[in-house]
C-alpha cells in the first residue's frame, strides 16, 4: 500500500537514500537552504557535459537543435509543471527577473491610482513597485503586518486596506515570506483583491517545489517563480507566468521585437540564456516527479521544520516567529532570542560555537530575526544538534 507524504517524510532511511544523491562540501551544517538549492550528483554531472557540449558546438548546434526544438520542449515541460498552458510562460533568469518584467510593464494603472506594499514583500520588489509608481504618478500605499500573524489577521489587514484606499489597483504578494517563511494565505487574499478589482503580481520564488498549488484555484493572473530552490535547477533560471486573458495588461518589455506582441515571451528581455542549465531541466524534473514532487518535499521539509520549532517554542529566550497554523508553514522558518538587542551576533555564535550555518534578516514590521531552513540532505539528528544549541544559548 503506498505510504503518504506524512508518513514518508519521518522515513529517516528513504531521506538519507535521497540525500546520499547529493555531493556536500564538509564544513559547517547549512540551515539556510532558502538562498538556493543544490543539484544533485546527476544533474551537476549533466550541466558539466552541457557546458562542454555548449562550448564545442558553439553556436552551429545551438541555433539548429536547442532553439529549435529543445528550448521549445523544455517550455512546454515547465507549463505541465505549473498546469498552465504553454502560452502562459516564458523563462527568466529567476523570480526577481520575473517579477520586475510583470511590474514595470503592468498597463493599467493611471495617475492617481494607488499600489499597495505590505512589509513582508522582498526589497528587489518593493524597489521594483516604488520605481513604477514614481513612473505613473501613481501612489504607494504601505500597511505593515500584526505579528504574531494568523490567517485570519493577514486576510482582514488586507480587506481593510482594500476598503480604507478605494483607488487601489496593483499590489505584490508574496506567497512564502523570504524573511520568516510565512505562508501567506494566497487564495483567500486574492478573492478580496478581485472583488475590489485589485490585481496581484505573486512572488512565488520560495514556493515551487515546496508547496502544491494550482495557479487557476488560487485566483492568480500574474506570477514569477524560481527554479534553483525547491525545484533543483542549476542557478539563473526563472519562470514567468501570465494568464493568456490578461497578457494585453503586460506590455512587451521595452519594446521587444523577437517576438510577436501577443506572445508572452515578449514581456521578457531577450538575451542569451544560460543553455547548459536550461539543457539539464529535463532531468531536474523528472528527479523532481521522483522525489515526490512539491507534495513529498514539503512534507519532509515541514516535518524537519516543526521538530525544532515545536522543541524550542515555548522555551524562555526564544520566540518562534512563525505561527503554529500548518497553513501558513513551510520549509522556512526564524526566530529571535529575546534577551539580546542584537541577532547577528547569535547568528555568529551559532556558526562559531555550533557549527550551525544561519542567516539575520531584517526589514519587516516585527524587526530582526534568525532564518533557519532545513533542506532535503538534513537528517533529523541535524534538527537535535539545533535544539540544544538554541536552548543553551536561551540560557545565556
Amino acid at each position: 500500500m503506498p505510504r503518504t507524504a506524512a508518513t514518508l517524510a519521518r522515513d529517516e532511511e528513504h531521506w538519507q537514500g535521497i540525500a546520499r544523491q547529493f555531493d556536500i562540501e564538509p564544513g559547517p551544517i547549512n540551515l539556510e537552504n532558502g538562498y538556493f538549492g543544490r543539484m544533485t550528483r546527476t544533474v551537476a554531472e549533466a550541466y558539466q557535459h552541457n557546458i562542454q557540449w555548449v562550448n564545442r558546438s558553439n553556436s552551429v548546434l545551438v541555433r539548429q537543435r536547442f532553439e529549435q526544438i529543445d528550448a521549445l520542449q523544455i517550455r512546454r515541460q515547465l507549463a505541465a509543471l505549473l498546469q498552465a498552458p504553454e502560452n502562459a510562460v516564458a523563462l527568466t533568469r529567476c523570480a526577481s527577473d520575473a517579477l520586475q518584467s510583470l511590474i514595470r510593464n503592468y498597463n493599467r494603472l493611471q495617475p492617481g491610482d494607488q499600489v499597495l506594499l505590505s512589509d513582508l514583500e522582498y526589497d528587489t520588489v518593493k524597489g521594483a513597485v516604488r520605481w513604477l509608481a514614481r513612473q505613473r504618478g501613481v501612489d504607494v500605499v504601505e500597511i505593515v503586518h500584526q505579528h504574531p500573524a494568523s490567517f485570519d489577521s493577514l486576510v482582514s489587514t488586507y480587506k481593510s486596506a482594500f476598503e480604507r484606499y478605494p483607488r487601489l489597483k496593483l499590489m505584490p504578494l508574496t506567497y512564502v515570506t523570504h524573511r520568516s517563511g510565512l505562508v501567506m494565505p494566497v487564495q483567500a487574499i486574492a478573492a478580496a483583491a478581485r472583488d475590489h478589482g485589485v490585481d496581484i503580481i505573486l512572488d512565488g520564488a520560495h514556493a515551487l517545489g515546496q508547496i502544491d498549488f494550482d495557479l487557476a484555484e488560487l485566483g492568480i493572473v500574474f506570477a514569477g517563480f524560481n527554479l534553483h530552490k525547491w525545484i533543483g535547477a542549476p542557478l539563473s533560471l526563472g519562470l514567468l507566468y501570465i494568464h493568456p486573458e490578461r497578457l494585453e495588461d503586460i506590455d512587451p518589455d521595452m519594446g521587444e521585437f523577437h517576438f510577436p506582441s501577443d506572445d508572452v515571451r515578449a514581456r521578457t528581455p531577450y538575451s542569451t540564456p544560460n543553455i547548459p542549465a536550461l539543457m539539464t531541466l529535463p532531468q531536474v524534473l523528472e528527479e523532481h516527479r521522483a522525489m515526490g514532487g512539491a507534495a513529498a518535499k514539503g512534507a519532509r521539509l515541514n516535518y524537519l521544520r516543526e521538530t525544532w520549532s515545536e522543541a524550542v517554542r515555548e522555551r524562555p529566550g526564544i520566540e518562534v516567529m512563525t505561527p503554529r497554523d500548518p497553513r501558513l508553514c513551510c520549509a522556512i522558518s526564524a526566530l529571535r532570542f529575546t534577551r539580546h538587542p542584537h541577532q547577528q551576533a547569535l547568528v555568529d555564535r551559532l556558526l562559531e560555537d555550533y557549527q550551525l550555518f544561519t542567516v539575520a534578516r531584517n526589514g519587516a514590521g516585527f524587526g530582526t530575526c534568525i532564518r533557519i531552513t532545513p533542506g532535503l540532505t538534513t537528517p533529523l539528528e541535524h534538527m537535535q544538534r539545533l535544539i540544544e544549541a538554541l536552548s543553551e544559548l536561551a540560557t545565556r
